[in-house]
């Protein structure tokens, strides 16, 4: 997984764009996921890290008593019916969420982190630049905390990770090539041998893909080639046979061009004898847009004879956010776990954090959080309620939203449609959502009314949602035809930096639509003042001659509503001059 994607916004024709570096050196992405920069955020929160001795293999006895002392206050937050630990392992699949040490000072974090979860990931003190600081001088102080905290609550742990291009010690990548194989060998070998036996399983090799589903030209894959996936994978099982060996990533969730490349590479070491257990599915969401080829993508793995798990779910919204918004974020938990259920190779999912509070997503995503199923204040969110549900299988309520079926309309013309539901229980009270709908149009979220006047032509593809009080929810999916208008736009721009150091930044950029009709794609261009030069970016395609930039939309976020916006972000160089730009085109129009 990643501690905290960096990140930035681009928008359309009418719009605003807002770019802010964000915290820390981590990488940057193209996915909506964009997991470096919550692994950033959870780097940013972490505290001193002993860096002395050739071997730290613990902080010590009085420290990890220390931990579990602070953790043994108090009783986790109020949460109606069984813990969703207890579910999950009732229906043999396991429920997880990651843990920091600094997360570990938190009573009332691990109150409701012990009696909810089954499975803990740390956030970052199992990573590269944490256990091997410099060549040969190990630290697994950090890492055996979470470990002693996981012991302590009858958890087991997911050992995140061994191999990665982000969050990595400085003196990796300035090694001479033919001396990186044998560091990479001796730095698992070292790590998974130090915990052998007390792990559940390994991210062996995090992140490896590029969006195409090309492999990252990394400085392994520039020593070694694609050859090194495999050499990781047969040493981490030469270290420690019993732990399970997973290859995790982002944007790999629905069936697309990186999902692709993962398949085809579990497919090739599968056929040469490698081992490999499992796939990761990191699955950083925006509301919404859970993909509906997830299920059939878990299945094509899991036909390959490996497992599948969902190892870092959130699921972000614009903020505030409304109680439409939390209907349909319940909606989305509940959709992925049942997939999950689903697949008989489905071994569990994991939140990535346990609550607002301690999420990445605030300090990555400029605008947005609210990611998880507890609130601020560590109370159960409806998220958490549906996911109690779809564990429960057939005890939970079905509900059922009558498809409408294909829409038509006019520019400029009213419209209206009235969402239909039922629910399996007596007396439920319904809360309906929708997204995807024309620009123009909205929903009651009382009476499931869709109303208003279209105001930009394009075919749109909708969903709505009814839910119930207990979680429950159903959906359908239908298309709006909407004829006649234009698809222009203005925009207005925002370049932020999340943060910078001596020759290196992260910036995330924000797309406003500023205009009256919706952009349709977008095409985001900019030169920079210096002599700055991207390297990593997520939430959009980057290209660069010179100090010339242009960033285009995903598939995902083409789409930016009037008044709505969207973000990105990317991570780059310098060398004497890393002044932010100032002015924005998007489609070719001036922003302000």
């Amino acid at each position: 997984m990643v501690a905290g994607p960096d990140i930035l916004v681009f928008t359309s024709t009418y719009c605003t764009v807002t770019i802010s570096e964000t915290f820390g050196k981590g990488r940057i992405m193209s996915d909506e996921s964009l997991a470096g920069l919550h692994r950033l955020a959870h780097r940013r929160r972490r505290g001193l890290r002993a860096r002395g001795g050739a071997i730290l293999a613990a902080s010590g006895a009085a420290a990890t008593a220390a931990v579990l002392a602070a953790v043994a206050v108090g009783g986790p937050a109020a949460a109606a019916g069984s813990p969703l630990r207890q579910l999950a392992e009732a229906k043999g699949i396991y429920f997880g969420t990651a843990l920091t040490q600094g997360n570990l000072s938190n009573s009332t974090l691990t109150n409701v982190a012990g009696a909810q979860f089954d499975m803990v990931t740390p956030g970052n003190e199992m990573k590269w630049d944490t256990t091997e600081p410099s060549n040969g001088t190990f630290n697994f102080g950090p890492g055996d905390q979470i470990v002693a905290f996981a012991k302590a609550h009858n958890q087991r742990v997911r050992g995140h990770n061994l191999v990665w291009h982000s969050q990595l010690a400085s003196w990796v990548t300035s090694l001479p090539l033919n001396q990186v194989q044998g560091a990479m060998e001796t730095h698992i070998t070292t790590e998974v041998t130090h915990y052998k036996g007390q792990l559940y399983a390994w991210d062996v090799v995090n992140e490896p893909f590029n969006e195409d589903g090309t492999l990252r030209q990394d400085v392994f894959f520039n020593a070694m080639g694609s050859g090194y996936i495999a050499d990781a994978l047969r040493t981490a099982r030469a270290a420690d046979p019993a732990a399970k060996l997973y290859l995790n990533d982002y944007n790999i969730e629905g069936e697309n061009a990186k999902s692709n490349g993962m398949y085809n590479l579990v497919s090739s070491l599968k056929s040469q004898g490698v081992p490999i257990d499992g796939v990761g599915l990191e699955s950083h969401f925006i509301l919404g847009q859970v993909p509906s080829s997830m299920l059939a993508n878990m299945q094509r793995f899991a036909a390959l004879g490996v497992d599948v798990a969902v190892t870092e779910l959130d699921d972000r919204i614009q903020l505030p956010a409304s109680s439409a918004n939390l209907t349909q974020q319940a909606s989305d938990f509940s959709a992925v776990v049942r997939d999950c259920l689903a697949v008989s190779r489905c071994v569990g999912v994991t939140q990535w954090g346990v609550g607002d509070a301690d999420s990445w997503i605030p300090g990555a995503f400029s605008g947005f959080g609210a990611a998880t199923m507890y609130d601020q204040n560590y109370q159960p969110k409806p998220a958490y309620t549906a996911v109690q549900t779809a564990l429960g299988g057939s005890m939970g309520n079905t509900v059922t939203v009558t498809n409408p079926g294909a829409r038509t309309g006019t520019v400029g013309t009213a419209a209206s449609l009235q969402i239909s539901a039922s629910d399996s229980a007596a007396g439920q009270t319904l809360t309906y959502g929708a997204t995807g709908l024309p620009a123009g149009l909205s929903i009651s979220s009382a009476t499931g009314l869709i109303s208003g006047t279209p105001t930009t032509a394009g075919t749109f593809n909708v969903t709505a949602t009814a839910t119930d009080t207990t979680g429950a929810s159903g959906s359908a999916a239908f298309t709006w035809t909407i004829s006649g208008g234009t698809t222009g736009g203005t925009c207005h721009v925002t370049y932020a930096k999340a943060s910078e150091w001596a020759g290196g930044f992260v910036a995330n950029v924000t797309i406003n639509n500023t205009g009256t009709a919706t952009i349709n794609g977008w095409r985001l261009t900019f030169t920079f003042p210096g002599d700055q030069k991207i390297t990593n970016a997520w939430n959009t395609t980057i290209t660069q001659s010179g100090t010339s930039v242009t960033g285009t939309n995903l598939s995902y976020n083409a789409t930016i509503s009037p008044g709505g916006n969207t973000s990105l972000g990317f991570q780059g160089t310098w060398t004497s001059n890393d002044t932010a730009p100032s002015s924005f085109s998007v489609n070719g129009t001036p922003c302000t």
